[in-house]
């Protein structure tokens, strides 16, 4: 009687060892219903790491797959492979969806989950000649960029900040997005009320991780909460769109995940939440990845059950990148919330939006009856195009009597570290850093391989690629 595996053999792959970063192959397998990543490196032995806790949503990724959208122009060749070419290579299959320009290293906190471990400690500037540069390289990538978010750091203490944003502003940038602590807006209305003057095409991407002192103790090393309060009050007040991220932590902060989407739709600013688990890069105190780690469908799976808005149906994965990315989109109309996502046709998602649908509420709210997915605005309409806001959706065309003010989103974000990285899925990956000498580099490859003094480990990988190809 042959004796059987206690697994299913899925799929192959190549991934890093989590310890010396070389490169390793990987077996993707499914296991008492879950999916595993199962490596082996020469030197450090056998790893096995949870990746996903749904077979059927990470069975599902595989249909949500479309022709890869490309950058205007590469940055690097291709020498080594990926993930030691980055920057962007002609190998890799997504342009950028959005892209990240850090102005400062300096903070005034020093979070114990920092990914770019920024502190106030760190004084590093740069200077508005290299932010220009930086910019300028996301436009001769993109052309039009999706979204460019002025990061750090803490990019509002940055002491030409408005200057930065005028850079931006004058370039062809769809949606602009400054990704912030909140304590300067929390504690300068002045400062807020010139962030105003940037509407509409502007966003405040607002750290926002719990509710609660002891997880904001835990994540970020400081009681949060009033700073929290006042600058939801102010963007509320200026009516400025606003995006709460909530970095998520298994056991600190996942069961506030309903609480922080029903706070989110009670301001009148805040469009929408993003959940982020941790990714085990950079600062990482008391962060045990096979303890702490939270896979995409964990919390896909809490927002279902916690939300009491969004169905199964309704958290979808993104067709960009859809191991990493899952999305949610309602609209919210006189006090009612109506999700949206779960309407979409598969087909059409993946068209891009090409068809029209027509669907029809009940006619006590006439304001429900909207057209989703068209591919024509007109230019006068104040309706909103998503597909401005997120290359990979089709566009949305709402009566001119909604706008941007009632939609709400909910996107889970997951970057790939050392332990469950994916080479196949790096190559789609969509959100990208600009790297001071003007190559964009993934995301989740730059905190691994490309910040601080990382690339002296990558050239001692690339070295020894090298060798071995010799020795080939």
């Amino acid at each position: 009687m042959p004796k059987n595996r206690p697994y299913l053999f899925y799929e192959l792959t190549n991934s890093i060892c989590s310890q010396c970063l070389r490169k390793t192959e990987a077996k993707v397998i499914f296991e008492e219903g879950r999916v595993y990543l199962w490596k082996h490196c020469p030197r450090h032995g056998r790893e096995k790491v949870l990746i996903s806790t749904d077979v059927d949503y990470y069975k599902r990724c595989r249909e949500f797959l479309k022709p890869a959208e490309m950058p205007q122009v590469w940055n690097t060749p291709i020498r080594y492979g990926c993930p030691y070419d980055c920057g962007l290579c002609p190998d890799h299959e997504q342009h950028s969806c959005l892209t990240l320009v850090e102005v400062t290293d300096h903070c005034n906190l020093q979070c114990p989950i920092c990914y770019a471990e920024s502190s106030p400690n760190r004084t590093t500037w740069r200077s508005l000649a290299e932010i220009e540069r930086m910019l300028d390289a996301v436009v001769r990538n993109e052309g039009e960029p999706d979204i460019v978010q002025i990061s750090g750091g803490e990019p509002t203490l940055h002491p030409q900040f408005f200057d930065i944003l005028d850079m931006a502003k004058a370039r062809p940038i769809r949606h602009l997005m400054v990704n912030t602590n909140g304590i300067r807006i929390a504690q300068d209305r002045e400062f807020v009320r010139r962030l105003a003057a940037y509407m509409p095409g502007f966003e405040i991407y607002l750290q926002f991780d719990s509710l609660e002192k002891e997880a904001l103790m835990n994540l970020r090393g400081a009681d949060l909460r009033e700073i929290r309060r006042k600058a939801v009050e102010h963007l509320n007040e200026f009516n400025i769109s606003t995006t709460l991220v909530v970095t998520l932590k298994k056991g600190v902060n996942d069961g506030e995940i309903g609480r922080v989407i029903q706070y989110g739709l009670e301001q009148p600013a805040v469009r929408g939440v993003t959940f982020q688990p941790i990714q085990a890069a950079g600062r990482t105190e008391a962060f045990d990845p096979s303890r702490d780690r939270l896979t995409l469908s964990e919390v896909r799976q809490k927002i279902i059950e916690q939300s009491g808005v969004f169905a199964a149906e309704d958290i979808i994965p993104v067709p960009c990148h859809p191991d990493c990315l899952a999305m949610g989109y309602a609209l919210k109309l006189n006090g009612n919330v109506i999700p949206l996502t779960g309407l979409i046709d598969p087909q059409i998602l993946l068209e891009g939006g090409r068809n029209t649908i027509v669907f029809e509420q009940d006619q006590s709210l006439q304001e429900r009856i909207f057209h989703l997915f068209s591919t024509s605005h007109s230019p006068q309409s104040s309706a909103l195009s998503l597909r401005s806001l997120l290359c990979c959706l089709p566009q949305v065309a709402l009566p001119d009597s909604i706008g941007y003010e009632n939609v709400f989103r909910v996107i889970i974000m997951q970057f790939l570290d050392a332990h469950n990285f994916d080479v196949r899925s790096v190559k789609k990956s969509c959100v990208h850093i600009v790297h001071p000498d003007g190559r964009i580099i993934p995301f989740d490859t730059y905190n691994l391989f490309y910040r601080d003094g990382r690339e002296e480990v990558l050239k001692a990988l690339r070295d020894e690629r090298q060798m071995e190809d010799r020795h080939v």
